[in-house]
C-alpha cells in the first residue's frame, strides 16, 4: 500500500451545527499534525470526519483536490453501474470500465485500489491515536469504543465494496481463492510501511471474516442512532446490522441474512424497524425528494460547502444536459424495455426524466447547482429485498412474497397488480432478482448482484452482461417488451475471463512484491 502525505497528515473535517434545526455542514478544516491530533476530545472528532472525508472524495490523478468520488462519494455508485448493462455510457467519460477495457494502469482500478486502502489506512491510524488517548486520559475506553467501532464500520463497508472487484465471488470455491491483503497496521512511519507492503492476499473467506468481525464489533459498540442528519451520515448500530445483510448475501448465508435482518424487520407488515424506526417511504420517490428520510439507512454526506466536482457528483453525472447536467449515464433500453418492469409502474415516471438526444435519465438525483444529493449507500428497501431473497431460498415463500410485495407494491398504479403470495420459491427468487434491478437502478447495486451470483447453479448472471452502445439508442429504442431486436455490441463476458476481476494497478505490485507474484489471472 503506497504511502501518502494523507497517511502523516490526518485531513480532518470541522462539523457546525445548525441551531434551529438537525442542519449539519462540513466546512474544510486544516490538516492537524498526527503527533496532536488525538490530544484533545474535540481533535478526536475532527479527526474522525476526516475519515468520512477520506471515504466520500478521495484523490484522483496527482491534483489532491481533483477527486471524482472516490471511493463513497459516488465511485462506488458510477463504476458499478457501468460494469453492468442497466445503465447506458453515452460518451466516453467511463469507457474503460463499460467496455472492459481495463489494465494495471488504467485509472479507475486504479483508483478505486488506492483510494479504498486510504480510507482503510486512516481507519486504522485513526484506532491506533484513539487506543493511545484512552491510555492517555483523553477520552474514557466506552467513548473510544464508539469511535473505534465507526472506524471499523468504514473499514469493513470498504473491504466489501473492494473484495467485489477485485476478487472472486465468495461462493465460487467457497471462499477459496484471493481475496485482499488485511491491513491492521496504519502507515505512519517507515518501518510501517515497510511490514505493509509485505503483506499478501488473503482468501476471500478470510477477506468475509475480517469484514464480518469489523461489523460486530461496530454493532455492539455503535449508538443505535444520532441526532438530525448524523443518524444517516455517520455509522450507527442499525448500519452495522444492515451491511451485515448483504455481507451474508454474498456469502450465501441464507440463515445468516435471516437472521440479521430480523432484528431491523418484524416478522410481518407493517414493516418499520425496532432500532431506528427505519422504514419504506410511502412513495416510491420518498427515498430522492428527501434526503434524511426513514428509509435511508446510511448515505454519504453532501452539502454546499463539502459536495463533489462537475467531473464527478452524481446528479452531474446521472441527470440530462436539458437539466443543467452533463448527460453522461443514462438509463439503458435493455433494463427499460424487460417484459417484468410493468408498463404503469410508477418508477418508470417519477424517478424517470426524458433528457436531450431521446435518452431516459434518472431523476434520482436532483440538485444540479450544489450537488447535495447524497450518496446512498444502505436504504431499507436493500434490507427487505436482501431478506425477501433469504427466506425464498429458504423456501419460505409466504414472508418472502410479502417482503417482495412491500417494496413493489408502492410503486403500483394504472394496471399494474400485487404479485400476492409466489408459492414456487425459484418463480419467487427471479421475481426477486429482476426487482433488485428495478428498485436499485442508478444506484450501483447491479454489480453487487452481478458477481454474487455468477456462480449460482440456477440464477447465474454469467458475467459481465453484453451492452449496448450509446449510437445504438434512439427514442425509438426504448419500447417495453422489445427485448430481442436491441443491438447489444458489447459482447457479454463470462465470469471466468480475467476481465471480470479488476487487476490490481502497477501503482501497488511495484511496492509490493508480495502482491505482484498474485496479480489477478491474465493481467
Amino acid at each position: 500500500m503506497k504511502s501518502y502525505k494523507h497517511l502523516f497528515f490526518i485531513v480532518a473535517l470541522l462539523i457546525a451545527v445548525g441551531c434551529e434545526e438537525d442542519v449539519t455542514e462540513l466546512l474544510p478544516f486544516d490538516a492537524i499534525a498526527e503527533e496532536t491530533a488525538f490530544d484533545t476530545p474535540e481533535r478526536i472528532e475532527l479527526v474522525m470526519n476526516g475519515v468520512y472525508d477520506a471515504a466520500q472524495s478521495g484523490f484522483y490523478r496527482a491534483a489532491e483536490n481533483n477527486n471524482r468520488g472516490y471511493i463513497f462519494g459516488a465511485a462506488h455508485i458510477q463504476q458499478s453501474d457501468m460494469r453492468g448493462e442497466d445503465m447506458l455510457l453515452i460518451n466516453t467519460f467511463y469507457a474503460f470500465t463499460y467496455r472492459s477495457n481495463y489494465s494495471p494502469t488504467t485509472e479507475n482500478n486504479r483508483y478505486f485500489w488506492e483510494n479504498g486502502f486510504r480510507v482503510v489506512n486512516l481507519a486504522n491510524l485513526f484506532i491506533e491515536g484513539v487506543t493511545g488517548a484512552v491510555e492517555e486520559g483523553i477520552i474514557s475506553q466506552e467513548e473510544a469504543n464508539s469511535y473505534i467501532a465507526e472506524a471499523r464500520f468504514l473499514r469493513g463497508l470498504t473491504y466489501h465494496e473492494m473484495v467485489i472487484h477485485f476478487a472472486r465471488p465468495f461462493r465460487d470455491n467457497n471462499g477459496s481463492e484471493f481475496g485482499l491483503p488485511l491491513y491492521t497496521i496504519g502507515n505512519d512511519s517507515p518501518g510501517s510501511v515497510e511490514q505493509n507492503a509485505t503483506i499478501g492476499r488473503s482468501t476471500v473467506a478470510e477477506t468475509y471474516n475480517f469484514i464480518l468481525e469489523d461489523l460486530d464489533y461496530a454493532e455492539a459498540n455503535l449508538p443505535e442512532s444520532r441526532n438530525g442528519v448524523l443518524n444517516i451520515v455517520r455509522a450507527t448500530s442499525g448500519a452495522a446490522i444492515a451491511l451485515k445483510t448483504r455481507v451474508k448475501l454474498h456469502q450465501g448465508d441464507w440463515e445468516g441474512v435471516i437472521t440479521e435482518s430480523n432484528k431491523l424487520v418484524p416478522q410481518g407488515a407493517p414493516f418499520e424497524s425496532p432500532i431506528n424506526g427505519y422504514a419504506l417511504t410511502e412513495s416510491a420517490d420518498g427515498p430522492w425528494t428527501n434526503n434524511r428520510s426513514e428509509e435511508n439507512i446510511f448515505s454519504m454526506n453532501m452539502s454546499a460547502n463539502d459536495n463533489l466536482n462537475t467531473n464527478s457528483a452524481l446528479a452531474r453525472m446521472y441527470g440530462s444536459s436539458s437539466l443543467g447536467a452533463r448527460g453522461e449515464v443514462a438509463i439503458s433500453p435493455i433494463i427499460w424495455n424487460e417484459p417484468f418492469w410493468h408498463p404503469d409502474d410508477l418508477r418508470r415516471s417519477l424517478l424517470v426524466e426524458m433528457g436531450a438526444s431521446d435518452r431516459l435519465f434518472t431523476s434520482k438525483y436532483r440538485d444540479y447547482s450544489n450537488f447535495t444529493d447524497f450518496s446512498p449507500i444502505l436504504r431499507y428497501a436493500e434490507i427487505l429485498l436482501n431478506l425477501a431473497e433469504a427466506e425464498a431460498r429458504s423456501n419460505n415463500t409466504t414472508r418472502g412474497s410479502a417482503l417482495l410485495n412491500a417494496v413493489r407494491d408502492r410503486a403500483i398504479s394504472g394496471a399494474m397488480t400485487s404479485y400476492g403470495t409466489i408459492d414456487d420459491a425459484n418463480e419467487l427468487i427471479g421475481r426477486i432478482l429482476e426487482e433488485r434491478r428495478i428498485e436499485y437502478l442508478a444506484e450501483g447495486q447491479r454489480w453487487k448482484d452481478i458477481h454474487r451470483n455468477a456462480v449460482d447453479p440456477l440464477f447465474s448472471t454469467g458475467g459481465i452482461p453484453a451492452k449496448m452502445f450509446s449510437s445504438d439508442v434512439s427514442g425509438s429504442t426504448y419500447s417495453i417488451g422489445d427485448t430481442e431486436s436491441l443491438p447489444k455490441s458489447i459482447n457479454a463476458i463470462p465470469h471466468t475471463d480475467n476481465r471480470f476481476l479488476w487487476p490490481i494497478p502497477a501503482s501497488e505490485v511495484v511496492v509490493n512484491p508480495v502482491l505482484a507474484a498474485q496479480q489477478n489471472p491474465g493481467y
